[in-house]
């Protein structure tokens, strides 16, 4: 029997590229996004359908999932993709800016993990794959709040590996570093109006460290090198729960084992000029 994905957040970047690389090696695809007429994949081998899902609406989750299931029959991999990063200081966030971050990155995928599980533990198999950031293991200045979500995917998926092992559920957390997506563009929310107020010379250097890397290529990786790599933790059988994915991502890992803790977090400090006077 054919396998299937469901994949959350389609519209573009990593989302669309492990689409079509899914369908590429003939898998089907229930491809979601909150706007599936906007979206045009192709088939490949496998077969691609595109269902309408906001993963801040149970009505839509379950909707989703049901529509998937009638269609495929089954869903053997489900990819939590769908995100956005909300940055700057926390104090200039208001709680709705705050409940969306949490509503959407994690709420998202507590929801859609959720409605995918009873089919999977009834047949005793399946892998379930949240995407986090590297920013839920070192968290970047500025982003507290989008930290604060992803340190949450990585506890929840941690533990969530734990619990359905028994019933021969695999659960894998991402942790990638940049990726060339639009992410800082459309993607990307602000938690402050203007130039930041007390905080805009902060928010000067963290964004101008932030466009120099770009502007040098940076390390990041491409939407297809993290396409590739979500197939193949979602096909290696193996029981790795934690994927730090990217050259920068494995560069900041290394760099905390070397340094230890406090090191490596005032070496985040100097790097972006937040050191305290």
């Amino acid at each position: 029997m054919t396998a299937t994905v469901l994949i959350t957040g389609c519209s573009s970047g990593i989302g669309a590229a492990a689409v079509r690389r899914f369908a590429e090696q003939g898998w089907n695809v229930a491809a979601t996004l909150r706007n599936p007429e906007a979206a045009r994949f192709e088939q490949g081998a496998g077969s691609v359908e595109t269902f309408a899902l906001d993963v801040t609406e149970q009505r839509s989750v379950d909707q989703a999932v049901s529509r998937a299931l009638e269609c495929f029959g089954r869903i053997d991999v489900l990819i939590n993709n769908a995100g956005y990063g909300l940055f700057g200081p926390f104090e200039s966030a208001t709680p709705e800016a705050i409940g969306r971050q949490f509503s959407t990155n994690v709420g998202g995928v507590l929801a859609v993990t959720r409605a995918v599980l009873p089919q999977m533990r009834e047949r005793k198999s399946g892998v379930i794959i949240n995407i986090a950031s590297l920013t839920g293991l070192v968290a970047m200045p500025l982003y507290s709040l989008y930290a604060a979500s992803k340190y949450a995917v990585v506890g929840f998926s941690e533990s969530l590996s734990h619990e359905l092992a028994p019933l021969g559920i695999r659960v894998k957390v991402f942790a990638p570093g940049a990726v060339a997506t639009d992410f800082s563009g459309r993607s990307m929310a602000r938690t402050f109006d203007g130039d930041g107020g007390p905080y805009a010379d902060s928010i000067r250097k963290v964004m101008a460290v932030f466009q120099a890397n770009r502007a040098a290529g940076g390390a990041s990786s491409s939407p297809e090198q993290l396409a590739q790599a979500l197939f193949d933790a979602a096909t290696d059988g193996s029981a790795q729960v934690r994927y730090v994915v990217g050259d920068d991502a494995l560069a900041v890992m290394q760099s905390r084992k070397d340094l230890g803790e406090e090191a490596l977090l005032a070496g985040i400090r100097q790097r972006f000029g937040l050191a305290s006077s």
